[in-house]
């Protein structure tokens, strides 16, 4: 998540003069089309207004309530809390640095105990309060410290949680707990940090089992791979609990390719491309949307979820364009991209991060996607939260 005010969180890039001023008039550009659109003095629309197909409510059904309540470090856009609420957890409290995340979790879901800002700095919280009080204890810490798109410091970067996490866990000392980050974090690079600020002070107390999951494998049609690490306080449950078996298979959009017979009989469903879960117009061909990048990440506030020059190519094939992400799909319809490619909204990238229509992500443009883009898509989180449901069954 990211830190405003005071917090050094948010860390741009080292830009000269020149490509200071490539950016500002990029964004001149930009808005001059954008105010043009919105008094009807730009292009002709060439889009409609997109009715989506895919229904990530059907991802995750509701499940009855079972008694093992949870608290949230990290929440953001909530991935990880509506994914747990829909398997049938409790939730206790959810805690956040930023604010625009409280507002988002607040907005709904009005019942939840949400700290944000200041009270949910939660560097500063004595866990031991809740300790008697919390039987799951799951969070995404801040990933930017690992992540092959940053600088990877690991501890050296100030923004680095997994500490905190790791202090609220043995303070709390739950029944188990749900860390996930990006893959970078349990490659060689990151052995050391592994073992001396995650592993070794937890495996004190619990048996820790990890394990990479892929966005696909649940029907979120998005390039999306996270690590997960689980753990229990009971030997008995660590043997029993088994990894989140997956729903899907999506080879079939990957070119030169055949679907396996055997991942038919295995039950899977074909996870939708990104064209057909926007419910965009067949142009005989569709696949899986680049990652989501994070409106928080780069060298200043972006409207862009573009992440590399790779994904760049992947968009454009798929007819669809990563820049300049518009707030409602009614501004994406009128604001006409000049090589005349779909122009993602707000509630498109939550419909492609796993979030249900219903899921409003609040505050401006960059804002939402950067709450959006860091988070764990919900039916991936349902899923995982579902495994430790089975294991205490």
């Amino acid at each position: 998540m990211t830190f405003q005010g005071t917090q050094n969180w948010e860390r741009g890039w080292n830009l000269t003069e020149e490509e200071r001023e490539v950016y500002r008039k990029r964004s001149k550009a930009s808005s001059k089309a954008r105010r043009d659109a919105l008094k009807g003095q730009g292009p002709k629309p060439i889009h409609p207004v997109n009715i989506p197909r895919l229904d990530t409510d059907i991802l995750m059904p509701q499940l009855p309530n079972n008694g093992l309540r949870t608290l949230s470090l990290f929440s953001g856009g909530g991935g990880l809390d509506l994914g747990f609420e829909r398997a049938g957890f409790k939730h206790v409290a959810s805690y956040d640095i930023l604010e625009a995340a409280g507002v988002t979790l607040q907005k709904n879901r009005p019942e939840w105990r949400i700290f944000a800002g200041k009270d949910g700095d939660v560097t500063k919280i004595d866990w031991t309060l809740y300790r008697g009080e919390i039987d799951i204890v799951h969070g995404g810490p801040p990933c930017q410290p690992f992540s092959l798109a940053g600088r990877q410091q690991g501890k050296e970067d100030p923004r680095d949680m997994f500490p905190t996490f790791v202090r609220a866990v043995l303070e709390i000392e739950p029944l188990a707990f749900i860390a996930e980050n990006v893959p970078a974090l349990v490659t060689k690079k990151f052995d050391q940090y592994l073992q001396e600020v995650i592993e070794t002070p937890l495996s004190s107390k619990y048996f820790i089992r990890k394990f990479q999951l892929y966005a696909p494998c649940f029907g979120i049609p998005q390039v999306r791979k996270r690590v997960f690490f689980v753990g229990f306080k009971k030997a008995n449950l660590a043997v029993k609990y088994q990894e989140p078996t997956l729903t899907h298979y999506y080879n079939h959009l990957e070119e030169k390719t055949i679907v396996l017979e055997s991942l038919i009989q295995h039950n899977l469903q074909p996870c939708m491309g990104a064209r057909e879960a926007l419910g965009l117009p067949d142009i005989g061909i569709d696949g899986l949307a680049p990652t989501i990048r994070s409106g928080f990440t780069g060298p200043r506030h972006t409207t862009s979820v573009l992440s590399s020059v790779s994904a760049q190519k992947a968009w454009r094939k798929l007819g669809i364009w990563p820049n300049g992400v518009a707030l409602t799909r009614e501004r994406a319809s009128i604001f006409v991209v000049e090589n005349e490619d779909f122009r993602l909204s707000v509630p498109d990238c939550v419909l492609l991060q796993g979030f249900p229509e219903s899921w409003s992500i609040q505050g401006a443009v960059y804002v939402a996607l950067g709450q959006i883009g860091n988070a764990v898509p919900p039916p991936m989180a349902y899923r995982v939260a579902k495994s430790i449901l089975n294991t205490f069954s």
